[in-house]
């Protein structure tokens, strides 16, 4: 399991143009974002989007708190949450930071975490960074009464308003 910063483990992401027909991108690969770019941003993001789908096909869109560490996503919730009721019947999720004129938006699958001396390791990193404290969620937590999930990015998207479309980047981890 991937536990602290960078994307050990992981092969590098290939970093190309996003498909936007219309758009008028340009063709190459100058001007795009290095993958560093996108992962400072989603470490010091506070607030994070997470965007699901209910049973019946419905999106559903809501605000967490979440960490970027060693190249994936993970975040907790309760498990009557609808987002936690969405990703046990479509584990499909896009998670995206909370400044929209710096956007990285992360395509993938949320995967329930299970090792419980990495959940210990979470609610530490949670409580560091948010400078909250999580003793309240902590027994359900390291139960596994409640739900933290890992996000593994098979696609990330980054645009910045400031440098318009010319540096729209898309990196693939994986194929979909």
């Amino acid at each position: 399991m991937l536990t602290k910063g960078g994307s050990r483990g992981r092969p590098a992401p290939k970093c190309t143009r996003p498909y936007m027909p219309g758009y008028g991108l340009p063709g190459g690969s100058k001007g795009l974002f290095p993958w560093k770019w996108a992962e400072e941003r989603l470490s010091k993001s506070h607030n994070y989007w997470v965007a699901t789908s209910r049973p019946e096909g419905k999106p559903h869109l809501m605000i967490v708190w979440g960490l970027w560490m060693g190249g994936a996503f993970y975040f907790s919730t309760g498990r009557q949450s609808r987002k936690a009721k969405n990703l046990a019947h479509r584990p499909h999720c896009v998670i995206a930071t909370e400044l929209a004129h710096q956007a990285v938006i992360v395509e993938g699958v949320a995967e329930e975490v299970q090792d419980v001396g990495f959940r210990r390791r979470y609610l530490e990193a949670a409580e560091r960074k948010y400078k909250f404290d999580m003793s309240a969620f902590e027994k359900d937590i390291l139960s596994l009464k409640e739900p933290i999930y890992v996000v593994l990015p098979a696609v990330v998207f980054g645009l910045d308003e400031k440098k318009s479309l010319a540096a729209a980047t898309r990196w693939r981890f994986r194929e979909r």
